[in-house]
Formats: structure tokens, C-alpha cells, sequence
């Protein structure tokens, strides 16, 4: 599978604290958020990240990585790493957005178990 161009992984009930100190494990120590709403952004090692609660109804969280330069080849590959050092259930895309593709079709990621979904998100 070819690396993605971006990277945005939901995580189930994870506070932006573990979130960040996630990051932080991932990227060393990370500059200042800019808080707008339910968002946050900031530019680590010149990959913009944005956190944004309640992205997907109350229980999730969305982290986009708007940059191909992660340490990820795929959002799956983020996906089962974030599961396992947040130790909660993890969703992305089945594979990098393309025209034919179901946009309901989805990996859900819990520790090691892996399962294809539908999620009207």
C-alpha cells in the first residue's frame, strides 16, 4: 500500500491530554496548540496537526496530520500505534480517499484486533 498524503486517525473517549502526550512520545516536545472551538492546531516538525473533539458525535476525536512526512506510511499504521499507547478503540479510513471507494468503509482498531466497519461516523 502506497504511503498516504495525509494521516487522520478518530480516537474513542481519549482526552487531548493523552492525546498530547502521545504526540509527545511520537514527535518529542511539542509547541504551543492554537485553540479555536473544538479545535486545535499547531505546526510540529512542519507537519500541521489539527485536534478536533466531538469530531464524530461525543466519543470521538479526530487527529489530522496534514503532511505525508509522518512517521506513519498509512492511517493504519497510526491507527493501531495510537490504540495501543492510548489503550482505546481507534478508527481511519479503509485505505487513502479515492473516487470509487465507500466513504463509510472503515477499520476499527482496539489494542491488536483489527476489524473492517460501516461508519456513517
Amino acid at each position: 500500500m502506497p504511503r498516504h498524503p495525509d494521516i487522520e486517525i478518530y480516537v474513542k473517549n481519549a482526552s487531548v491530554e493523552s492525546i498530547r502526550s502521545w504526540l509527545e512520545q511520537c514527535f518529542g516536545e511539542l509547541p504551543p496548540f492554537k485553540k479555536r472551538g473544538d479545535s486545535q492546531q499547531a505546526k510540529v516538525q512542519g507537519i500541521p496537526i489539527v485536534i478536533v473533539e466531538r469530531a464524530a458525535g461525543k466519543e470521538f476525536t479526530s487527529i489530522w496530520f496534514d503532511s505525508a512526512a509522518t512517521p506513519w506510511e498509512t492511517d493504519l499504521d497510526c491507527a493501531k500505534e495510537a490504540s495501543k499507547m492510548l489503550s482505546c478503540q481507534v478508527r481511519c479510513i479503509r485505505s487513502g480517499w479515492e473516487e470509487q471507494q465507500d466513504p463509510d468503509e472503515w477499520w476499527k482498531v482496539d489494542g491488536d484486533e483489527v476489524t473492517a466497519i460501516l461508519w456513517k461516523g
